[in-house]
């Protein structure tokens, strides 16, 4: 048994350990993520995150970005997750670790989670979800919105989201558009003023879903901490369609409220809530595609649906 499957072997209680069959490899070449059949131990399948980062990084900017995100993936599962339940489901996190060869020096991760497909949650979606499905989806965020509203994201993203403005310096140098360049800043004040934060999951795509019977759990918080609730509503129902567009939008957006309305506590204030992050919707878009149209500027030219939300959206800032 290498060192790597005796470490897990202690963070799970198992005797024997052996490794299965690979999921996924991780974005950029930095690790993957596989699963291990255990014995001995109360559980016989565990999910194994493994971050090793290549030799070879595309920039020290982007490197610091990441490296940054399995610290923050690892504060979350230690001291966040534990608060959610079964209507914001995640996995468990059996133990973790950071490897540094000097302080501030990474060079490694390891994470030990439950397997969610014993769990119920076998099922996943890249593209075209049905109705039910989305509004699981919506669901599980207005419960992880008002779960932690309010609350200090300590040691995590003071600012979640993958995207956001502050971590994507290359991206908003590569805009072909000047208009959408100048309004950035814009965008990202009108979230960051926003009266009530919360924490926002920061890459609830779709794909990081996984589906049961009549709910969701949510993977992959590498980019969560603090935010308006609704960018992660407008990145989600962005993801579900290859053509980020979906006739059935306001209906999505009308449900989503249903859900917050009934998952936050009777303390809050609903309906000042609802207003302000129903009137953010169309920022919180504008500022994804913000960075998409530099990130990916030959998808962007195609993107006619994202195209159109950034004009309608600049009209309206001046």
């Amino acid at each position: 048994m290498d060192e790597e499957l005796r470490w897990i072997a202690r963070a799970t209680g198992a005797k024997t350990v052996d490794r299965g069959e690979r999921i996924q490899s991780l974005w950029s070449g930095y690790g993957e993520i596989y699963r291990v059949h255990l014995s001995g131990a109360r559980t016989r399948t565990a999910i194994v995150k493994s971050v090793k980062p290549p030799q070879r990084r595309t920039s020290s900017a982007s490197h610091v970005r990441k490296v940054n995100s399995y610290r923050v993936e690892l504060a979350w599962y230690r001291d966040f997750a534990a608060r959610c339940d079964d209507t914001c489901r995640v996995p468990v996190l059996f133990d973790g670790t950071i490897s540094e060869g000097r302080p501030g020096a990474f060079e490694g991760a390891l994470f030990v989670l439950e397997d969610l497909d014993p769990a119920g949650f076998s099922e996943r979606r890249r593209r075209g979800p049905s109705p039910a499905e989305i509004d699981r989806c919506l669901s599980w965020l207005a419960s992880f919105h008002a779960r932690f509203l309010g609350t200090s994201p300590e040691g995590l993203w003071p600012r979640g989201t993958y995207w956001h403005l502050a971590t994507r310096a290359e991206e908003l140098a590569a805009l072909d558009d000047d208009a959408l360049r100048a309004a950035a800043p814009v965008l990202d004040q009108r979230l960051r003023d926003c009266d009530f934060q919360t924490f926002v999951h920061g890459d609830a795509k779709l794909a990081n879903f996984c589906f049961g019977e009549t709910s969701v759990a949510a993977v992959d918080f590498q980019y969560v901490g603090g935010g308006c609730g609704i960018s992660d509503v407008a990145y989600f129902l962005g993801s579900c369609w290859d053509d980020g567009f979906d006739p059935d939008e306001r209906r999505h957006l009308d449900a989503y409220f249903a859900h917050l309305r009934r998952a936050l506590p009777s303390s809050a204030d609903a309906e000042a809530i609802e207003r302000e992050w129903r009137a953010l919707y169309p920022i919180a878009a504008a500022d994804y595609y913000r960075f998409f149209a530099g990130w990916a500027k030959e998808q962007w030219a195609h993107e006619l649906h994202g195209q159109r939300v950034v004009r309608d959206v600049l009209r309206t800032l001046h």
